[in-house]
């Protein structure tokens, strides 16, 4: 995978722009919208109409956003969500039904994991877990009919990096959908391209980049009428949106068998100040791209005995030859820090003087977390096992500032 940064900066500059008028995109921050005619409205409900309908299942604000992100992605639509919760809610209420199982490989951040093991199994919903390279299970699920496949691009907080070309031929050869986490990622994975089905974003991380809107979306492809993944008969429940929408299935079963009746929508507000953000994206992704594998380097070098540094731009990683074959310019912000023990973890924590302590990433500006006492606190001891949580592990999630300047805070507040 290579990323071209100029033509991103170019596409993203101008996909949230008017070439007249106002040049920046307008907030239109109302839930109602009025109909000209009896007729007209007849003609919105039923999709023939392209006109706001209600602000629950978008507004144009949202859609200048979705338009921009589905540019980005290579998409063939979007919807934006009120968080990157609401757009994995979104897509799992919306295909999966009571029975389904859905299979997740590699590792996740703590809000899927709970989503998946203990909301959905309330409702129904079976799921199974395994590691991103056992192949022989990934083969085994599919065989089995699971109804979708779920991983990230990049594991969060474990940076377990998948082999995504060929976990997405599997799905294909199955005939089994896909949904890609790509929030760690944007412009250095383009899961759709590689073959995946819908792709999700928190926007709040990278693609906002400043902590400011709270945000997600979903990214799909277009449906083959004659020849797709929705038509197997494991799908049934969905063959009449393809009927219907044809190429548009997707976003008329994501909108009608879920955003319309739950809500996940984002806030006009919301949409407007992400894409603020938006537009500085292939900037700031190739330059803390850069720095990851600057800061990794000089704090593995430096840090002193009983703290460890990760991440696979390292030699020594066990991800290392993937990095450089599938990720040849980064998979995202994070680097992760092994203290051993939860008390030297605090204690560095405190020590920093510039890095900020928060439970986001994608940031301008470095931050830093301990895990275990935070995200995965409620975790068992097997789970956080599982997902690479140990007492020790600090999660880093580098910015904008100079490399050599965030090293030495690290190893500043590393010399205990």
């Amino acid at each position: 995978m290579h990323t071209d940064f100029e033509y991103f900066n170019t596409l993203l500059v101008h996909a949230t722009a008017n070439q007249t008028g106002a040049i920046g995109p307008a907030v239109i921050p109302s839930a109602a919208f009025g109909y000209e005619s009896a007729e007209e409205a007849e003609g919105i409900f039923s999709g023939e109409v392209q006109k706001p309908l209600y602000a629950r299942v978008g507004n144009p604000t949202n859609a200048k956003l979705e338009q921009a992100l589905a540019k980005m992605e290579g998409g063939f639509g979007a919807i934006a969500t009120a968080s990157g919760m609401g757009a994995l809610s979104l897509v799992m209420t919306a295909i999966l039904e009571a029975g389904d199982e859905v299979l997740c490989i590699g590792g996740f951040f703590g809000g899927t994991y709970t989503l998946v093991r203990e909301t959905f199994t309330r409702f129904g919903i079976k799921n199974s877990f395994c590691e991103v390279d056992d192949f022989e299970t990934i083969e085994r699920k599919l065989s089995e009919e699971v109804k979708m496949v779920l991983f990230e691009s990049v594991g969060n907080p474990s940076l377990t990096l998948p082999d995504i070309s060929r976990i997405l031929t599997l799905c294909k050869a199955y005939q089994t959908l896909s949904l890609i986490d790509n929030t760690a990622t944007p412009l250095l994975v383009r899961p759709l391209e590689l073959g995946a089905d819908i792709v999700m974003h928190s926007t709040t991380k990278n693609i906002s980049g400043f902590a400011g809107p709270l945000g997600g979306a979903v990214v799909f492809r277009a449906v083959d009428t004659e020849d797709d993944t929705l038509l197997h008969e494991k799908y049934a429940p969905l063959h009449k949106f393809v009927k219907k929408a044809g190429k548009k299935a997707f976003m008329a079963i994501l909108k009608k068998r879920a955003l319309r009746d739950m809500g996940m929508t984002a806030s006009a507000m919301s949409s407007y100040i992400t894409m603020l953000g938006l537009e500085t994206l292939a900037l700031r992704v190739e330059r803390i791209n850069q720095s990851v594998e600057k800061v990794a380097e000089i704090l593995d070098d430096k840090l002193p005995e009983g703290i460890t540094v990760n991440h696979p731009s390292l030699p020594h990683s066990p991800d290392h030859a993937r990095y450089k074959s599938d990720f040849a310019q980064g998979c995202g912000p994070l680097l992760t820090l092994e203290c051993g023990t939860k008390a030297r973890a605090f204690a560095l924590l405190d020590r920093l003087k510039m890095v900020i302590k928060t439970a986001n990433i994608g940031d301008n500006r470095t931050l830093a977390l301990h895990m275990a006492s935070t995200i995965y606190r409620d975790f068992t001891e097997e789970d956080r096992r599982y997902l690479g949580v140990t007492d020790g592990l600090i999660r880093v999630s580098i910015g904008l500032e100079s490399p050599e300047v965030i090293a030495e805070d690290f190893l500043q507040a590393a010399a205990l």
